[in-house]
């Protein structure tokens, strides 16, 4: 895996313990800079009080940081992504490929990724966790129409 070695600021990781055996090779078996939110054990959680502590977190580094972003993991990663949609500006996406990481990025400049650990090998996150750390956002008008829309959406 190629990583970003110019990471200037942690990533914020957190999981259920469905999740906690993949988040725990992706910070061993990575360069980068982490921030591990917990969970800590393989002990039954409810991922929904995980999700909420890193998108807390993230909205606090926003004042601190130009862009940081998150890595939510739990069976699906369906869960986290529902609940951290629910902060606004998380930005969450669930990504079970490179192709829907790039997209999360490259079209939603999506600040967090949802990965399901029932479903994916470590070299498949590894991969999908590089694509979505290393890929920009678009800055056409029609990215940035939409990113606004998002963002102002009230239901």
């Amino acid at each position: 895996m190629k990583e970003n070695n110019t990471q200037s600021f942690p990533l914020l990781i957190a999981s259920d313990h469905a999740g906690f055996e993949l988040k725990t090779k992706l910070i061993e078996k990575t360069q980068f800079l982490w921030e591990d939110l917990g969970c800590f054990s393989k002990e039954r959680t409810d991922y929904p009080d995980w999700a909420d502590k890193l998108c807390s977190q993230l909205i606090k580094n926003l004042k601190t940081m130009p862009e940081p972003l998150g890595v939510l993991i739990c069976g699906t990663g369906q869960g986290m992504a529902i609940r951290a949609n629910r902060w606004n500006p998380i930005r969450a996406s669930l990504c079970w490929n490179e192709d829907l990481a790039f997209l999360a990025r490259n079209h939603n400049q999506a600040n967090v990724l949802c990965l399901p650990a029932k479903f994916l090998d470590k070299n498949q996150a590894f991969q999908i966790l590089n694509v979505f750390l290393t890929t920009k956002f678009n800055t056409e008008s029609v990215y940035k129409r939409r990113l606004k829309k998002l963002s102002s959406a009230t239901v």
